[in-house]
């Protein structure tokens, strides 16, 4: 809405009041004096209106302007109006400043605000936890004395931002974080920073898998290759030469035949998204089995002691639960020294259900643990041939427990031996005479 030029109305009220002030004057015979007095009086409208003007603007233009008329009405007026359309560009302004907060928060990548030369503007939530950013410390510091790792500041200094980095976090090595970096507007930038930890592993494990899966069939083709050669090449060998060939033949593709079979395990448990069945095992008659099979193939180097609840069943999948417990069985028998000592044990307690495998072999060395049931990682490198197996066993064992919502706990001690202990929930166990009542119910 346009305002009426209050001009024109405030010069004809000051000749209005100049020729009354001239009448007056003409009739008392002091013309100059009215005209004086009349300015004077002008004069002091305009500056006490001025000092209500200030006074208004002083006390907060958020309240309505004081009552006035002619010039100083509409300019009240202007002011007024010019304060509101502000304030409303204002409010929606910040609104508009709070969505895209709000949004940049739920944001699941890292964002960070950059001008100039790298001086932190802003950041979401995500930044503050990947980088450790806090508000307002942080804020005009530069991105690259906070990210000091050589790849990104090679990164930043190339200034070609088509491409992306791959650098551990500041808070955490283990954190890996993929960075980009977007230019936009007039000397901003973009910082977004996603987590990558998983699809870096993933790689990792993708790499480290096809080197030793390569490793693991290299040697005993070669052996088969060899022996193969070999016999070619003789023309009438020796019986015994010639059964020692088949021998080393036989087991170097028994050895193969189980790498397969446990890589065929290990990549259904891992890509089965089902859950494990839910039906009740008894652990303690597998056991027993396992222990009889642990004696044939410790051929008496060990003594093999059983300490088992033969009541106490566990819901789960039989198949499954006896590929873990024979591999962490087996593990023991090959692992422990002659004379040693193996118990295997099956018991509850307040906490959870357990089996476990306790040996007084050599130990493991507390580095070693953490990275126990990695895929092919062996403690000693050195092993080959049938003693060492697979090095799937403890990742078949680790996946089994998983589907079973269970964990592995490794302890150790060095000369003293090792427990291996499989930890179940409380409420998958159960007695013989419920778990016999259970399967009553399901028979036809």
């Amino acid at each position: 809405m346009l305002m009426s030029n209050p001009w024109p109305a405030a010069a004809m009220r000051l000749a209005l009041l100049l020729l009354i002030a001239a009448l007056i004057g003409l009739v008392s015979g002091r013309v100059t004096l009215a005209l004086l007095l009349a300015l004077v009086l002008f004069l002091g409208v305009q500056i006490r209106s001025l000092i209500r003007f200030e006074r208004w603007l002083r006390r907060g233009r958020q309240l309505r302007p004081p009552q006035s008329e002619g010039l100083w009405g509409s300019l009240y007026e202007h002011f007024y109006r010019l304060q509101r359309r502000h304030r409303e560009r204002r409010q929606r302004l910040a609104e508009l400043l709070r969505r895209f907060k709000e949004s940049a928060n739920a944001m699941p990548d890292a964002t960070v605000v950059l001008r100039g030369v790298g001086e932190m503007q802003w950041w979401n939530a995500t930044a503050a936890r990947y980088l450790g950013l806090e508000w307002p410390r942080d804020q005009g510091q530069r991105i690259a004395n906070l990210l000091r790792h050589p790849v990104f500041s090679e990164f930043l200094a190339r200034g070609d931002w088509h491409g992306s980095v791959k650098v551990p976090s500041p808070l955490d090595e283990h954190l890996v974080l993929e960075i980009r970096i977007v230019p936009y507007g007039q000397e901003r930038k973009l910082l977004l920073a996603r987590d990558v930890t998983r699809l870096h592993r993933l790689e990792t494990m993708r790499r480290d898998f096809v080197a030793n899966i390569t490793h693991e069939l290299r040697t005993p083709l070669t052996v088969i290759q060899g022996v193969a050669e070999t016999l070619s090449e003789q023309d009438e060998a020796d019986p015994e030469d010639f059964q020692r060939s088949l021998e080393l033949i036989r087991e170097q593709s028994r050895r193969m035949s189980r790498l397969v079979d446990d890589l065929l395990l290990l990549s259904r448990l891992e890509t089965d998204e089902r859950k494990s069945a839910a039906v009740p095992v008894d652990v303690a008659a597998m056991l027993e089995v396992l222990a009889v099979e642990a004696s044939a193939l410790s051929g008496g180097r060990h003594r093999i002691e059983l300490d088992i609840d033969r009541d106490l069943q566990l819901r789960g999948d039989q198949t499954e639960l006896r590929s873990a417990f024979s591999n962490l069985v087996v593990n023991a028998v090959k692992y422990t020294p002659a004379d040693g000592r193996i118990v295997i044990r099956w018991f509850v307690d307040d906490d959870a259900v357990h089996m476990q495998v306790v040996d007084t072999g050599s130990g493991i060395p507390p580095h070693h643990l953490p990275r126990l049931t990695e895929r092919f990682y062996r403690v000693d490198s050195g092993r080959s041939g049938a003693t060492a197996g697979t090095g799937l066993g403890l990742a078949i064992v680790k996946h089994v427990l998983s589907r079973h919502d269970a964990r592995l706990d490794i302890r150790s001690q060095l000369n003293k031996g090792s427990t291996f202990d499989c930890l179940f929930p409380v409420k998958l166990g159960m007695r013989g005479l419920a778990a016999s009542a259970s399967s009553g119910t399901n028979r036809p």
